[in-house]
């Protein structure tokens, strides 16, 4: 934010650097320190004004530039084009993440790098989606040690926050690793529902408490406690 006020401090010479063609203020900045000079009684031919406000525009379509570029880099660009490649959805992957954990989740991501031939950017994600389990029980064990023990709720879930942070590392993955400004549609469901199903076959079962911080199964105890 500019202040005005702030601005008003300075000097004609110090406000009239405000005004230079290559200066490095925003628009707004120019605006103001013209304005200000004007209040001063300072005059200014109708072709100095058009110069200005020519600066101010640049500035304003080089800021507008830069916003479209930051938008475009985490934009979704699913398409129904036949012609487009097929890959998983980013919100399936993202969902998957959140309830079921990494494992999943990188499963899919992997494949989908793998369909785009970006190799070792699948060897990175299977071994964060395999690694971060063991991340996750450390975290989630250190953060039941320091709060009580017994007390739930789904705000509170420590195996929410922890599985939301590993949803969004894949999501960076998925931006870094993606080419910017792919068009694709989605591809079969079947590999998805069928991984997920044994994901929550293993969460169930959880051999040697493996599982115990997944998200789906900390929600579920949360469920069976709110409604006993």
């Amino acid at each position: 934010m500019v202040s005005r006020n702030v601005l008003k401090k300075l000097s004609d010479n110090e406000l009239e650097k405000y005004l230079k063609e290559d200066n490095r203020f925003v628009p707004e900045a120019v605006q103001i320190a013209f304005e200000i000079l004007e209040e001063r009684g300072r005059q200014f031919s109708d072709e100095y004004k058009l110069r200005i406000q020519e600066i101010i525009r640049k500035k304003n379509d080089s800021e507008e530039q830069k916003k479209n570029k930051e938008q475009e880099v985490w934009k979704d660009y699913f398409t129904e084009d036949p012609n487009a490649i097929r890959l998983f959805p980013r919100e399936l992957i993202l969902i998957i993440a959140v309830f079921l954990g990494t494992i999943p989740a990188s499963i899919l991501l992997g494949l989908n790098f793998i369909k785009l031939k970006k190799y070792l950017p699948a060897l990175l994600t299977f071994i964060l989606g395999f690694s971060f389990l063991l991340i996750q029980n450390l975290v989630v064990q250190f953060l039941y040690d320091t709060d009580s023990k017994n007390f739930y709720t789904y705000r509170k879930s420590p195996e929410f926050f922890v599985s939301a942070l590993g949803a969004l590392i894949l999501f960076l993955f998925w931006v870094i690793f993606t080419p910017k400004k792919l068009p694709y549609r989605s591809a079969s469901y079947i590999i998805p529902i069928v991984i997920s199903l044994g994901m929550i076959a293993l969460t169930i079962i959880n051999p040697n408490g493996w599982f115990s911080t997944n998200f789906i199964l900390s929600f579920g105890k949360g469920l069976k406690f709110l409604f006993s």
